[in-house]
C-alpha cells in the first residue's frame, strides 16, 4: 500500500520515469529481488570459493625492500652492495653490555662459542667484530702511535704492581700489596682502587654481585659506554614465507642468551637489533592488538548499524553483504598480487570503513522507501533507482582513488590501491545485488517512523539564510592555516615509524647515540685495495663525516715504531710475559688472615673517613662473615686477573698485520670476492635526524656516488615516496574531476561539489601541522584517500540537490551519511589504536580528515548548493 510519493520539503522522483542515471541501480536491484536465491546462492559460493583462496593461499610478505620498486642509480647501487658482502645485508646485531670491560668481553666472547656450537641451520655464520684473539693479540698494534707510547709506557711505571698480581693472583696476592703499601704510606696516590675495592666488598656483604674492572683501574678512567659494550653479528636463514622471518634464529640466540646466563644478574645485558629483528619487531608491532582492536571495530559498527537501521534482519543483510566482499576482496587480493606485504594487509580496515558505507546507504534509502511504501520488494526497486546512480559515482570516485597508487614506485601502496580498488567494485556489485536479495528473502517488517530528522531543518534554513556567513567564514578559517601549509614536514626516517618500546628500535636509538656506533652509516665500495686510501681520505675531510673505517684500519701505520716500543715494554716486562708457575689456592683460614693483617694496616695509616680507613672497615666486616660471602668477595676482586694477565701476554707479543694475516672474518667483512673494498663512513650529529642525515648522504655522495646504506635510503625512499603521492594525489584528483564532469555535465556543479573537499583537505593538513604531526611513509598513503572518500558524501549531496531535494540535513540521506561517515571513523580509528606507530598516524589522520570531511558536507556543502535549482525556479515564478 503507497503511503505517500513525497515528504514535505523533500520530493521524492516519480519511480514510474526514472531518469537514464538511475536505470543501472534499478537495474541491478530489480535483477536481484527477482531472483534473490539465486543471488545469495551464487554469492554464497563466491565467498566459500574465497575462503578456500584464503586459507589455501593466504601470505604475508615482511620483506621491506620490496616495498619500493624502481631503477634509480641508489637501488642499483644498493644491490650491488649486497651482492658483495650478502653477509652484512640482514644481519642480527647482538649488543652485549657489561657491567665492566672485562664482563662485556666475556659475554660477548661465551655468546659466540654457544652460537658457534649450537650449529643451528638458522645461523649461517656468528663472528665478533670488535673482538677475539686477532684483537687481543693486535688490539696496541692498532691504536696511533702517541697511544701506544702512552699505554706502554703506563704499563712500565705499573709493573711493580702487576708482576705482584701476576706472582699470586688471587685475593691474598692484592691482600698482601694492599698490606705492604699500606705498611710503606705508598697508597695516598691510589684512593681510586681503594675507593672501588671498597665499593665492592661493600655490595658484595650487601648480597649484591659486584665486580672490580681492573682494565679501568690501570686505565685509571671511568670507562665509557664504547668500552662497556661489545658486538656479536649474526647472518641468519630469513624464511620469508613465515610473518617474521628470523624468528627461528632469534629464538636460537635467545636460548642461548639464557643457557649461558648472559643476564642482569650476572653483569651482563644482551639485545638484540639489525635489520632482521626490526623487521620481525615491526609485523608484531602491526598484530598486537590487531585481533582485538578488529574485534572491537566490529562490535561498534554493529552497534551503529542498530541504531542507524533499527532492524534486526536489515542489519544481518548488511553485515553478511559486508563480509561476503571482505572475503572475496581478500581472495582477489590473493589471486591478484599472490601476497599481501606490511602496508596492503591494511586492506581489511579500509573495506570495513568503506565497504559498510554503501551498505549503509542503501539500506536507510530501503527504509525511508519503506515508510512510504508499505511492499519490500517495491521499496528495494525504489531505492535501487533513488541512490544507484549516486552510489557508482561513490565507487567510481574510490576506484580513483585507490587505482591513483598504481603508476607510483611505491609497491607496497600500490598492491593496497589495486586491491582495495577491486574492492570498492565488489563492494558497490554487492551492495545493489546481494544486499537486496538478502533483504527481499528477509521481508523484514515494514517502518511506521521516518528516519528523517524534521527538527534539522531549523539548521537547513539558518545555512540557507546565510550563506555569505558560512563560506566566508570556511574560507576564512582556511586562509588563517595556509602558513602552516608551508612549515609541515614530511620525515622520511621509517625508524620514526617504528615503536620505541621494542627492544630492537631502542637499541637502535641507543647505538646513535653513542658516538662511532650508530648503525646510519654509509657504505662506500672501492674498485680495489689501492684505491681504499686516496678515497678514505677523501671523505676524512669532509665536514658532515666523524669516522672513516675501512680495511686499511687493519692494517696499521708506523708498525715498525709501534712494535719497537711493545717490544721495549715487554722486555722490561720480561716476568709477566713468560707465565709463572701456578701457586695454590689459599684457604679460607689465609684469607681471614689476611684481611684482617691488612685492616690493621691500613688503620695504622688512616685518619677518620678516608679512604683507608673505610676500605680496613670493608675488610674487617669481610673477615667477620661467612665463608661463602668471602669467596664471592674473591671472585668479584680478582675474578678477573688471570684472564687479564693472559690478555697482557698475547697484547705484548704482536704479530706484523698484512692483508694475508687478516683473519677470514675481517677480510670478508671488508673486502668482497671481486676484490672490492668496503669503506664504512660516520656522520657527525645526531645521526637519528633527518637533517643530518641529508647533509651526510649529500655530502658522501657528491664524493662517492655509487655509495649506499641508511642514510642514503632514507633520504632516496622518501623522495620517491613523496614524488609517489604528489603523483597519486594528483592523479586521484584530475580523475574524480574527470568522473564528476562527465556524471555532472556541469562545470558549476563540479566546482561546488569540489570546493568544500578542498577546504577539508586544507583544515587536515594545517590541522596536523597544529598538533605536532608531520606526515610520513605512512599516514601519507592518507592523502589521496582523503580525496576519494571525502568527494563521497559531497556526491551524495549533491544528485540530491540535483534532484531537487531541500532541507538536506533533515532528510534521510543525512542520517546515511552519518552512521556511515562513524562506521568509517571506526574502522580508521582501529588503524589509529595499532602499537605500531606508522599505523596510528595513518589512522589519526584519516580519522582527522574524515571529521573535517563530515563538517564540510553537514555544513559547507549546503550553503555552497544554496536551493535546489527546481525550487528557485518555482521562486522565480
Amino acid at each position: 500500500m503507497q503511503r505517500s510519493s513525497e515528504t514535505d520539503g523533500h520530493p521524492t522522483p516519480s519511480p514510474t520515469t526514472p531518469s537514464p542515471t538511475s536505470r543501472l541501480g534499478g537495474a541491478l536491484v530489480g535483477a536481484s529481488i527477482r531472483h534473490p536465491w539465486f543471488v545469495i546462492v551464487l554469492s554464497l559460493l563466491l565467498t566459500l570459493g574465497g575462503v578456500y583462496v584464503a586459507a589455501t593461499r593466504f601470505a604475508i610478505t615482511t620483506e621491506t625492500n620490496q616495498l619500493i620498486e624502481t631503477h634509480d642509480a641508489w637501488t642499483r647501487d644498493k644491490i650491488t652492495f649486497e651482492d658483495g658482502f650478502p653477509q652484512l645485508s640482514k644481519l642480527i646485531v647482538a649488543v652485549v653490555d657489561g657491567e665492566t670491560p672485562e664482563l662485556a668481553d666475556r659475554g660477548a666472547a661465551k655468546l659466540l662459542e654457544a652460537l658457534r656450537g649450537a650449529r643451528n641451520p638458522a645461523i649461517l655464520s656468528a663472528w665478533r667484530p670488535d673482538g677475539g684473539p686477532f684483537f687481543d693479540r693486535n688490539g696496541l698494534l692498532l691504536l696511533p702511535l702517541d697511544e701506544v707510547r702512552a699505554t706502554t709506557q703506563g704499563l712500565v711505571q705499573q709493573q711493580e704492581l702487576l708482576l705482584s698480581l701476576a706472582g699470586d693472583p688471587t685475593l691474598r696476592g692484592l691482600l698482601r700489596l694492599i698490606q705492604l703499601g699500606a705498611q710503606q704510606g705508598a697508597l695516598a696516590d691510589n684512593a681510586a682502587l681503594l675507593d672501588q675495592v671498597t665499593a665492592t666488598v661493600d655490595r658484595v656483604l650487601g648480597g649484591q654481585k659486584a665486580w672490580l674492572s681492573w682494565q679501568g683501574l690501570m686505565s685509571g678512567k671511568a670507562p665509557e659506554t664504547r668500552e662497556l659494550r661489545r658486538f656479536v653479528l649474526i647472518d641468519p636463514a630469513l624464511d620469508f614465507d613465515a610473518l617474521e622471518p628470523a624468528a627461528v634464529a632469534i629464538g636460537e640466540i635467545r636460548a642461548q642468551i639464557a643457557r649461558n646466563e648472559l643476564t642482569l644478574e650476572n653483569g651482563i645485558r644482551v639485545r638484540l637489533t639489525g635489520s632482521a629483528p626490526l623487521a620481525d619487531e615491526e609485523f608484531a608491532t602491526v598484530r598486537d592488538g590487531a585481533p582485538l582492536h578488529l574485534g572491537l571495530s566490529a562490535v561498534a559498527i554493529a552497534v551503529l548499524l542498530f541504531f542507524a537501521l533499527k532492524s534486526g534482519r536489515v542489519i544481518a543483510a548488511v553485515l553478511l553483504t559486508t563480509f561476503a566482499g571482505l572475503v572475496m576482496t581478500i581472495a582477489l587480493g590473493l589471486l591478484m598480487v599472490g601476497r599481501f606485504n606490511v602496508i596492503s594487509v591494511s586492506v581489511a580496515a579500509l573495506f570495513l570503513g568503506l565497504g559498510v558505507d554503501f551498505g549503509i546507504q542503501v539500506a536507510v534509502r530501503y527504509r525511508d522507501e519503506r515508510h512510504k511504501f508499505d511492499d519490500v520488494r517495491e521499496a528495494l526497486r525504489r531505492s535501487g533507482r533513488g541512490i544507484g546512480w549516486s552510489l557508482m559515482l561513490a565507487a567510481m570516485s574510490l576506484l580513483a582513488g585507490f587505482f591513483s597508487f598504481l603508476p607510483t614506485s611505491f609497491k607496497g601502496v600500490s598492491e593496497l590501491g589495486l586491491i582495495t580498488g577491486v574492492g570498492m567494485i565488489v563492494a558497490f556489485l554487492s551492495s545493489l545485488t546481494l544486499l537486496p536479495a538478502l533483504i527481499a528473502v528477509m521481508k523484514p517488517p515494514g517502518e511506521p517512523d521516518t528516519v528523517e530528522s524534521p527538527r534539522l531543518a531549523a539548521i537547513d534554513h539558518w545555512i540557507l539564510r546565510n550563506r555569505k556567513l558560512v563560506i566566508g567564514a570556511s574560507v576564512l578559517l582556511v586562509a588563517a592555516g595556509l602558513p602552516f601549509l608551508l612549515k609541515i614536514e614530511f620525515d622520511a626516517n621509517p625508524m620514526h615509524l617504528r615503536s620505541e618500546k621494542t627492544e630492537g628500535v631502542a637499541t637502535f636509538l641507543d647505538l646513535t647515540r653513542t658516538p662511532g656506533q650508530t648503525p646510519n652509516t654509509i657504505a662506500v665500495v672501492a674498485a680495489d685495495l689501492a684505491a681504499v686510501g686516496p678515497l678514505s681520505d677523501r671523505l676524512s675531510a669532509l665536514p658532515e663525516v666523524a669516522q672513516v673505517i675501512s680495511i686499511q684500519t687493519f692494517l696499521p701505520a708506523d708498525q715498525d715504531e709501534k712494535l719497537a716500543l711493545i717490544r721495549k715494554a715487554a722486555e722490561e716486562l720480561v716476568a709477566l710475559t713468560d707465565p709463572p708457575p701456578a701457586v695454590a689456592a689459599p684457604s679460607d683460614e689465609e684469607i681471614v688472615t689476611a684481611l684482617r693483617r691488612t685492616a690493621t694496616a691500613l688503620e695504622a695509616k688512616a685518619k677518620p673517613g678516608d679512604p683507608q680507613a673505610r676500605l680496613a672497615a670493608a675488610f674487617t666486616r669481610l673477615a667477620d662473615a661467612t665463608p661463602a660471602t668471602r669467596q664471592a668477595a674473591a671472585v668479584a676482586l680478582v675474578g678477573d686477573l688471570p684472564a687479564l694477565f693472559e690478555r697482557l701476554r698475547l697484547m705484548l707479543a704482536p704479530e706484523r698485520i698484512t692483508v694475508d694475516t687478516l683473519p677470514e672474518d675481517i677480510r670478508r667483512d671488508w673486502l668482497s670476492d671481486k676484490g672490492a673494498a668496503r669503506i664504512d663512513v660516520t656522520p657527525k650529529g645526531d645521526a637519528n635526524d633527518n637533517a643530518v642525515l641529508e647533509r651526510f648522504s649529500d655530502a658522501v655522495r657528491a664524493v662517492a656516488p655509487n655509495a649506499s646504506g641508511p642514510p642514503i635510503e632514507v633520504v632516496e625512499a622518501g623522495r620517491v615516496i613523496g614524488q609517489s603521492f604528489v603523483i597519486a594525489g594528483s592523479l586521484a584528483l584530475a580523475a574524480i574531476f574527470v568522473i564528476l564532469t562527465i556524471a555532472l555535465r556541469n562545470p558549476f556543479d563540479v566546482a561546488l561539489t569540489l570546493g568544500p573537499l578542498v577546504i577539508a583537505t586544507l583544515l587536515t593538513l594545517e590541522t596536523a601541522y597544529l598538533i605536532g604531526m608531520p606526515l610520513n611513509l605512512a599516514n601519507i598513503i592518507a592523502l589521496p584517500l582523503m580525496l576519494a572518500v571525502g568527494v563521497n558524501f559531497h556526491i551524495y549531496y549533491m544528485i540530491a540537490w540535483r534532484d531537487g531535494m531541500t532541507d538536506m540535513l533533515a532528510s534521510s540521506l543525512t542520517r546515511a551519511i552519518f552512521f556511515s561517515s562513524l562506521v568509517t571513523g571506526i574502522a580508521f580509528g582501529s588503524l589509529w589504536l595499532s602499537k605500531h606507530p606508522g599505523t596510528a598516524s595513518m589512522g589519526k589522520l584519516l580519522t582527522i580528515s574524515l571529521v573535517y570531511t563530515l563538517l564540510a558536507a553537514f555544513i559547507a556543502v549546503p550553503a555552497f548548493l544554496g536551493p535546489p535549482r527546481q525550487h528557485r525556479n518555482k521562486t522565480s515564478e
